[in-house]
């Protein structure tokens, strides 16, 4: 989660650590590192990261929300990353509550790569990022993979895969969006995204076959290379058991045309049965959801970058 800017009330930190903090607990509680420089790296809702020594990312929750997905991390990215094709944290370092900070923590190699975001990708470009992450995407939804490295993950806790609950959400957001002169779509995508949401409204529980999600994937959450490359997936605090069409969701929030369909077609045989049905609509809403909410909170604190891709990835997925 990238930007340093001040959260408004909304995403308010309940335990926010600076700069001079971070670097109090990394020497004292790892004396490799004593003395490292120490800078912050992003920012998001539930944490904050810090890169120490230019070689370790240490991440800290800012609220208590946050926890259940610090311990999931820990647990399952070192058995679930040999079995990626792109990189992903790996938890090395844990830390412990200390000077006045009263949650664990934990650091892990950088890992190099910019948001696909905040990083100005044009849309011709996107192609080959689009393509690595159906293969990612194809890896992680392998139902082996439940048994193997995720029995013990709830079952999508958000309800993301739930376009009943993410319909109205969108639809309150889109709504301040707008009473700020930030959403203003021409009369097809608006009644496009009517119908969307009008339909998600009232979209039946999933019956697909849960599979292991990232739960969160959007444009902030995956790494690409200064050539354009997906090179890594990164943010996975809501780590679940869920409809492949939650994470399918990042082929309408983050691609479009040509770069979606080589996407989908990287994802494999699965893709019309994951994608059939509800199954584009429970992606679509969510992809709304999540777009909305990122551009409610780049304009909140200021960030341009992040708020001119949310407001493009609202009229990827009603395209």
């Amino acid at each position: 989660m990238s930007g340093t800017a001040t959260a408004p009330a909304g995403w308010d930190a309940e335990h926010a650590v600076d700069t001079a903090q971070a670097a109090a607990l990394v020497h004292a509680q790892f004396p490799a590192l004593a003395g490292a420089p120490v800078r912050e790296l992003a920012s998001g809702w539930d944490n904050t990261v810090f890169l120490v020594g230019e070689q370790w990312v240490f991440r800290f929750p800012r609220r208590a929300v946050a926890l259940a997905g610090t311990e999931r991390e820990m647990a399952l990215l070192p058995k679930l990353a040999p079995r990626l094709p792109l990189a992903v944290p790996v938890p090395e370092l844990t830390g412990r509550p200390a000077g006045g900070y009263p949650w664990p923590f934990w650091g892990a190699r950088h890992l190099p790569g910019r948001e696909l975001m905040t990083c100005g990708l044009p849309e011709r470009r996107r192609v080959a990022a689009a393509a690595a992450l159906g293969e990612f995407l194809r890896a992680l939804h392998d139902p082996r993979l439940v048994g193997r490295v995720g029995a013990a993950l709830p079952h999508d806790p958000f309800r993301r895969g739930d376009p009943s609950v993410r319909a109205p959400l969108a639809r309150k957001l889109l709504d301040r969006l707008a009473g700020r002169g930030l959403w203003k779509p021409a009369a097809p995508t608006a009644e496009a995204m009517a119908a969307l949401l009008g339909k998600g409204a009232q979209a039946g529980a999933s019956r697909a076959e849960p599979v292991v999600c990232h739960g969160d994937l959007h444009p902030r959450h995956l790494l690409v290379d200064p050539d354009g490359r997906a090179c890594g997936v990164i943010d996975w605090g809501d780590v679940c058991l869920a409809d492949p069409a939650v994470d399918l969701s990042v082929a309408y929030s983050a691609f479009n045309g040509t770069a979606r369909a080589a996407l989908l077609a990287a994802y494999g045989p699965s893709t019309e049965r994951a994608l059939k049905g509800e199954g584009e609509l429970r992606a679509r809403t969510l992809a709304v959801f999540l777009c909305a909410a990122l551009a409610d909170y780049a304009s909140s604190i200021g960030h341009a970058e992040m708020l001119r891709e949310a407001l493009r990835g609202l009229h990827r997925a009603v395209a």
